[in-house]
Parts: structure tokens; C-alpha cells; sequence
């Protein structure tokens, strides 16, 4: 992997929190859904606020720790297409999630590296390849104003900032630690099959008894309805044994819920805190990241794993 000669710089260096290295960063380009998240507002739920945050968590995590930004800082998720932007200051970036071409003035830059961006260069991200969504980590985070302590963008509630337009311009943190080394994280690729283990329950036992092999055998798609709500599934219907209406009750992270049509739904970091269709099983959190860059036809297929019983 070829990396730029060494990121860090004077504009790396301790700062001022009112001083010049913080700076604003214009949006060139929006691309077809490009938000700021981060790692989400969890712990909210009784609110009815969804936790939101990036929805390839591993990939903001490395993007921040390329260009020495904690975790929590917020970054810039595309979706598809990509994105450009313009700093009014020299800043150090990074761009991880599914690949794509990074260039800056037009002149190719490194993916998943960090790349040192003069003030007033454009940064584009390309087309996403092999995935859907990429993470833009930019020295010290995008610092607009938190919302019930997070910065993410949640399409469901509203909380957050607005997806990005072109001509919006967001303020940049002032630079935090030093460049992590590239070469010392792992690079998972876009999934060529989505493979979901389920936890049964807790209303698998409102379906007929064959749900969960018909839930194992498929076959099942990623519809190109999905979206950072949940990820939609294309596929034999699950059937129901249990034909009456469940009152709203809570919904979790990873949830697999069953609408009228009988395709398995996932939800993802937007999902609504509440919901009236069952829920079959429940997909453990460190396996949605795979979700995340599914991009539309992906095989999916599903493990159900017997829990302590249904509802």
C-alpha cells in the first residue's frame, strides 16, 4: 500500500481551540446521500430516539484512527457515489469503508491511508466500489453541534444535522494526535455474500413451524429498498401461524422484523425505537457492518441459532 511521506505537520501539533487550525470545510459535491455521523446516541431509546451513528462502525473507527482523531469524532458517510469537499485549511484525511478513488485536485490519492489535503484543494471521493457506503475522516472531526450528546444525522427523527447539499459548509475540530499506521489495520471487503447469524425469538413462534428452515434455505436478495432504516430483503415469504396484531412493543438493534409481505427486514442504526409486526430473531451487532455495504442482489443468508424459546 503506497502512503503519502509522513502526514503529521505543523498543522498536527497542539492547537488552540480558538486559534487557526480549526477551520470550516465546504461540500463541493453532496453525492447522492452523504451525512455526518458518529457512534451514534445510544441510551435514548424511551425517548423513541433511535441510537443512529455510522452504519459500518469498524470503517469510521479506522478512518478516525488514520488521522489521530478518537473514535467518537465525526465523520462524513457517503453512499454510492461519493463526495467532494474543500477545507479553508491544510488538513489530513482518510477515507475507508467500501473502496473507491480518491483524488485531490484531481490527482490520485490513496484509499485507506492518510492523505495530506493543502488548504483550498478539492478532495473527491469516487463511486463506491464493491460496496455502498465510504467514510471520510478529516483531522480533528466535523465539530457542528451535538444533538443529545452525538453528532450523527438520523433520517428517521430528524435529530442531527441535514444531509449535505452542495455549497453547505461545516466547522472542522482542531487536530487531535498523530496518524495511525495504515498498515497494522485489517481491510475486510465488501461482502460478496451477506451472511447473518439470527438468534431466534422472541415472536419466532408466531410463524409456522418451517419458518426458520425456510429462513436458512432462501433464497434471499438485498432489496435496493434498503436504506439506513433497516436493510430489506427479497425472498420466500415467512408465514405466519399466529394471524392476530401485536400491540407496539421495543425494537433493538439487528432486529429481523416480518411485515404483511413475510420478507425478513433488518434494522439498521435509524431503526424506530418501537414496532407492531414480530420480530423472528435478532442479528448480533458486530455482523451489521457487512450489512452496511450489501449493496442491492447480494446474496444474503441467514443462520438461525435456537435461543431459550419464543414468544
Amino acid at each position: 500500500m503506497t502512503r503519502p511521506a509522513d502526514p503529521t505537520g505543523p498543522e498536527r501539533g497542539p492547537a488552540d481551540p480558538a486559534g487557526p487550525q480549526r477551520g470550516r470545510v465546504e461540500v463541493v459535491r453532496a453525492g447522492a446521500l452523504t451525512t455526518v455521523q458518529d457512534l451514534g446516541r445510544p441510551g435514548h431509546a424511551h425517548l423513541g430516539v433511535p441510537r443512529s451513528g455510522a452504519l459500518d462502525m469498524p470503517a469510521h473507527r479506522r478512518a478516525n484512527r488514520l488521522v489521530g482523531n478518537p473514535d467518537e469524532a465525526a465523520t462524513l458517510e457517503t453512499t454510492v457515489n461519493g463526495c467532494a469537499v474543500r477545507a479553508d485549511r491544510p488538513v489530513v484525511a482518510a477515507v475507508t469503508g467500501a473502496p473507491c478513488a480518491v483524488t485531490v485536485d484531481g490527482r490520485p490519492a490513496p484509499w485507506g491511508a492518510p492523505v495530506r489535503v493543502p488548504a483550498g484543494a478539492v478532495l473527491e471521493l469516487g463511486a463506491a466500489q464493491g460496496g455502498l457506503r465510504c467514510y471520510l475522516a478529516l483531522a480533528g472531526g466535523i465539530d457542528v453541534e451535538p444533538v443529545l450528546g452525538s453528532r450523527s444525522a438520523d433520517l428517521l427523527s430528524g435529530l442531527g444535522p441535514a444531509p449535505l447539499s452542495a455549497h453547505d459548509t461545516l466547522p472542522l475540530g482542531a487536530p487531535h494526535g498523530p496518524a495511525f499506521d495504515a498498515d497494522t489495520m485489517p481491510w475486510p471487503a465488501p461482502p460478496a455474500e451477506l451472511v447473518l447469524s439470527v438468534l431466534l425469538g422472541p415472536r419466532d413462534g408466531w410463524f409456522t413451524d418451517d419458518a426458520p428452515r425456510l429462513l436458512a434455505t432462501g433464497p434471499y436478495t438485498v432489496s435496493a429498498a434498503s436504506n439506513r432504516i433497516g436493510l430489506r430483503t427479497e425472498g420466500p415469504a415467512l408465514r405466519r401461524a399466529v394471524d392476530g396484531e401485536l400491540p407496539s412493543e421495543g425494537m433493538v438493534l439487528g432486529a429481523v422484523q416480518v411485515p404483511p409481505d413475510g420478507r425478513p427486514v433488518i434494522f439498521l442504526a435509524d431503526h424506530p425505537t418501537t414496532g407492531g409486526y414480530p420480530v423472528i430473531g435478532v442479528v448480533p451487532e458486530p455482523q451489521l457492518a457487512a450489512a452496511a455495504q450489501a449493496v442491492p442482489g447480494t446474496p444474503v443468508r441467514f443462520l438461525p441459532v435456537r435461543g431459550n424459546g419464543g414468544g
